[in-house]
């Protein structure tokens, strides 16, 4: 795993595939590593996460060295003032109105093991375009999610006729790497003023799910 920035207050992280981001329901009888329990042991001192990754995704993670600024970042995230980007892929060809932004609304309930639409589920809102065909068959997309639902962008993928590759929990094909080709590779704070970001830059950015 990789730091990609810190100060006194923060810590971003790239969280590998196939890591917890914090320790799941099942505590110490859950044998997959941790990155949350993982970072405080290495840095000898209590974090605080401000999100989560699926298990199976990979990319930034947002932690917090004290609980001040746990509290303030937990605010800018009900406020959807905080702008994640991911990358994922899937199997083409995809139509081509698809390569222009849409917005897709659904309402989503969180099952044992999936997600699922029905009408008395949650709001999701995501932005999503196809940014076109890249090697092996493979269609590269970039999905922004406007709310936090559970398997929010795996389910809207899935039910859009595109399941991202190696997710097999919602029917995507085969993947020859750990995890999922689905990649957090930007986190946005530019819609919170200077002054409130405790130091944090507008924009953090690492490499999307190519590179990966």
């Amino acid at each position: 795993m990789q730091v990609v920035w810190q100060n006194e207050n923060w810590l971003v992280v790239d969280k590998p595939p196939e890591w917890l981001t914090v320790p799941s329901r099942q505590g110490e009888a859950d044998e997959r590593p941790c990155l949350g329990k993982h970072l405080e042991k290495k840095l000898n001192c209590r974090l605080w996460p401000v999100h989560r990754l699926d298990f199976e995704v990979s990319g930034l993670v947002l932690f917090a060295f004290n609980a001040d600024a746990h509290r303030v970042a937990n605010a800018w995230f009900e406020k959807h003032q905080v702008q994640k980007t991911y990358e994922a892929l899937s199997l083409g060809p995809v139509p081509s109105e698809f390569l222009q932004e849409q917005e897709w609304k659904c309402k989503l309930v969180r099952g044992k093991r999936r997600s699922f639409v029905a009408d008395h589920g949650l709001e999701s809102v995501t932005r999503a375009k196809s940014m076109g065909a890249v090697s092996a068959g493979h269609w590269l997309w970039e999905l922004q999610p406007l709310t936090g639902r559970s398997h929010q962008l795996r389910v809207e993928m899935f039910r859009h006729g595109f399941a991202i590759v190696g997710d097999e929990l919602y029917g995507g094909a085969a993947w020859s790497k750990p995890g999922i080709a689905l990649r957090a590779h930007k986190l946005n704070f530019k819609l919170i003023g200077e002054e409130m970001r405790m130091g944090l830059p507008e924009v953090l950015n690492v490499f999307g799910i190519q590179g990966n």
